[in-house]
């Protein structure tokens, strides 16, 4: 027979006072709006015994411990198919790309008795170790990510007739770039155009915005037709002809 509702509340708000830091508990907690488990049991991090029940039955009784600090949630579900204990299993953290979790071990959940105390004692020693662990996989994967999308990221700048036109991007930083440094929007094209009769000028501000897109992490291209000299460059002259030395 299942826990009843008071159960499993009182079961979490134990296992919360006992637990390292100020956690809170709250027993089926609101979905932010969608009605479907679902929204909550997706962000389990178990591959295990707890993502098996979850496969296996329906969940009608649930909590969720927080640990406002820094996020952390463990959650809390009966032990279906016995007369008492618990499943507890760490949930994902919020707000990082898919692609970080590729590769990090899953933090498994713990079966444990309807003794929180015991429980707080498995989830510190036992589950918390290994949640901080695969954490930090997925915050440096998600680090690794970002960083590699920077530098992926290049603004190319086209000669226009007298102009220098960039296609308009999708990042605010690079946008707030290019508009501090004299572009400007053209909202039929979707580009940036930086238009000066002075060449000199046009040069300053394509070096100095992209000293600025360096330092975002962004590369620049500049892209000129051919027979066009490079900005604020004059046309190399050929080398004089050597002189043979004599021979004495």
């Amino acid at each position: 027979m299942s826990a009843p509702d008071d159960s499993i509340a009182s079961f979490a708000a134990v296992l919360a006072g006992e637990l390292p830091g100020q956690w809170s508990s709250q027993t089926q907690p609101d979905l932010n709006g969608h009605a479907a488990e679902d929204d909550l049991t997706a962000a389990v991090w178990d591959m295990d015994q707890v993502a098996d029940a979850l496969a296996k039955h329906s969940v009608n009784h649930w909590a969720v411990v927080t640990r406002p600090a820094d996020g952390t949630r463990l959650f809390v579900m009966d032990r279906k198919g016995r007369d008492d204990g618990f499943l507890i299993a760490a949930m994902a953290p919020e707000n990082l790309p898919a692609e970080a979790f590729r590769g990090v071990r899953e933090p498994d959940g713990l079966a444990v008795d309807a003794n929180p105390f015991r429980a707080a004692k498995h989830v510190r020693l036992r589950l918390l170790p290994r949640y901080e662990q695969a954490l930090a996989q997925v915050r440096d994967n998600a680090s690794r990510l970002a960083a590699a999308a920077r530098v992926k990221q290049t603004v190319v700048m086209t000669w226009s007739g007298e102009d220098i036109v960039t296609a308009e991007p999708d990042r605010d930083d690079i946008v707030q770039a290019l508009t501090e440094y004299g572009f400007a929007l053209h909202e039929d094209r979707h580009v940036f155009v930086l238009s000066d009769g002075d060449s000199a000028r046009v040069a300053a501000a394509v070096r100095a915005v992209g000293h600025r897109l360096s330092e975002l992490g962004v590369g620049v291209l500049l892209s000129r037709p051919a027979g066009r000299p490079a900005l604020a460059t004059a046309p190399v002259q050929p080398p004089a002809s050597p002189v043979p030395h004599r021979v004495r």
